[in-house]
């Protein structure tokens, strides 16, 4: 008995064979789509901007799970979107879809019967219907306002049954639409990261100083006048690594640091009676509470420092540490 692993040893050029014909017809199947975008589509982008409610992406089988993601991505890049299951939608679904929303229809053929069964009640309703559609002849299309054309010559499966080639190319002008509506809308990367603050890029464009830093109890602070062993017992305490000297107004006066300890033994000073005001570093580099985490990253690594305080009308309020910012997935 052959194994699989007999198989792929014997066919091992037939197999790659057959995967590299599967990614040119899909990938000819694009180009040729794309060659025939016209003003329909710019129509079908019209409806969507004037779009005062929500965007239902609607399908079934293949095309609903390429619905699905579509509406997701229109979701995520602002234009308020969800996906509506065709045969859910004609029994109680439907009532999901209210004045002002406009419809995107998915069927390659144009003729299954759970979409069908649910185009009268979005006309009953007013709404715009953009079909995306492989037949311009069918019923679905002909009750559209709008068809995108997804038609393919040939799909990837080497039965001709399996939606392969189709469904890339439905994927692919939906993400067409998804990018044109947000470009069209002036959505940011500001915008992006408000609909994605979980992810990294959020982080790095939502996340403040503020947000990170250690402030209150946790703030390692002295005055000038404390004794070097007392700052020393301050920066362990706290377990940043260093420790702010402000005046008695809490203005920011320097900073002592490992660095410091290290340069104050060299000079043969007896650490146990000296002030820190004696041997801290004046002024110093410091940031502002509503500098994005990432910049202080940024700056922390210019200066190769890994704790700045953060001031605010000039005093101190925190201290910010690359530890944090590391943890908090900005760098």
């Amino acid at each position: 008995m052959h194994t699989v692993k007999d198989f792929l040893k014997t066919d091992r050029e037939s197999v790659l064979s057959l995967a590299k014909n599967v990614v040119d017809i899909e990938a000819n199947a694009v180009k040729a789509m794309g060659e025939r975008i016209d003003d329909s589509f710019l129509k079908a982008l019209e409806i969507l901007l004037a779009c005062s409610g929500r965007i239902i992406v609607t399908g079934i089988g293949k095309s609903g799970h390429i619905g699905n993601k579509l509406s997701a991505t229109l979701a995520s890049t602002g234009s308020p979107a969800f996906f509506v299951h065709a045969a859910e939608a004609s029994h109680g679904d439907i009532g999901m879809m209210q004045q002002g929303d406009v419809v995107i229809a998915i069927s390659y053929s144009g003729s299954s019967d759970e979409l069908l069964a649910i185009v009268p009640g979005i006309k009953r309703l007013g709404l715009p219907l953009i079909s995306l559609c492989g037949n311009p002849k069918s019923a679905l299309s002909k009750a559209s306002d709008v068809t995108l054309d997804i038609s393919v010559e040939r799909e990837a499966c080497p039965l001709g049954l399996a939606p392969t080639a189709s469904t890339t190319c439905t994927l692919v002008i939906g993400d067409a639409l998804a990018v044109a509506l947000l470009r069209s809308k002036g959505f940011d990367e500001n915008d992006f990261a408000r609909s994605h603050p979980g992810g990294k890029l959020g982080r790095q464009l939502l996340l403040r100083v503020s947000d990170v830093m250690a402030s209150g109890e946790d703030m390692p602070v002295v005055n000038q006048q404390t004794a070097v062993p007392e700052v020393l017992m301050e920066i362990t305490k706290k377990g940043l690594g260093m420790a702010a000297i402000t005046d008695k107004s809490g203005h920011l006066l320097g900073i002592f640091t490992d660095g410091d300890l290290r340069r104050t033994i060299d000079q043969n000073l007896d650490i146990r009676t000296a002030s820190i005001e004696a041997v801290m570093t004046a002024g110093g580099h410091s940031i502002e509470p509503t500098t994005l985490a990432v910049n202080a990253v940024s700056v922390m690594r210019q200066h190769k420092i890994t704790a700045l305080p953060v001031l605010e009308n000039k005093k101190l309020i925190g201290v910010v540490t690359m530890h944090a910012l590391l943890a908090s997935g900005v760098a």
